[in-house]
């Protein structure tokens, strides 16, 4: 479970994230893909906190010379996410070979993302979005403590990486955003 959850977290960063950044921006993206991921994902992860990781991804954004009043809503807000709950319940759901259709995945992102708000910045927060999630699949409570057991287990590892996917992910999409708007105005890309 945990090589599936980070090595899909691999895959966003390094073919997903390119894809969507030279589409906003038309040149290379890695070189402003690693400057997000030296700069925003290396304190997240040791954080595990995005909300932690708020001033160092602003301080990041000013130093591109970013418009303010862009970054300082798309990162705080793309701080206030964390999905674990959600994919530990899928994974649960799937071994426990409860069908999951279309729309009660959409159901289930919804709620983990408006649940998530009241987690953020907390390290495994997530977690307490597990009995949430497996009250949709029908999952008993006490299967639902056994799936919190395993984010545990393998939330030191996944936390951190997806904290460093989330933080570097709102640094970067801010800037491509930002630096779609220089390119069609005309303006010099740097970063």
């Amino acid at each position: 479970l945990l090589a599936v959850l980070v090595g899909s977290m691999l895959f966003i960063y390094f073919v997903t994230n390119p894809i969507l950044v030279y589409w906003c921006i038309r040149q290379n993206p890695f070189p402003l893909i690693f400057k997000c991921l030296k700069r925003s994902a290396v304190t997240a992860f040791f954080t595990r906190s995005s909300a932690a990781n708020i001033p160092i991804n602003m301080e990041v954004c000013e130093d591109m010379g970013l418009d303010k009043n862009t970054y300082s809503v798309t990162i705080p807000l793309g701080a206030t996410i964390n999905m674990n709950g959600a994919a530990v319940t899928l994974a649960a759901a799937n071994t426990l070979g409860i069908p999951v259709d279309i729309p009660t995945a959409i159901i289930l992102s919804v709620l983990s993302a408006l649940s998530a708000c009241g987690a953020s910045g907390v390290a495994g927060g997530s977690l307490l979005l597990i009995p949430l999630a497996c009250s949709l699949f029908g999952i008993s409570s006490d299967v639902a403590m056994q799936v919190i057991g395993v984010g545990f287990i393998i939330g030191v590892v996944q936390d951190s990486v997806e904290t460093a996917l989330n933080s570097s992910c709102d640094l970067l999409l801010s800037a491509a955003a930002q630096f779609r708007e220089w390119r069609k105005e005309g303006r010099e890309i740097s970063y």
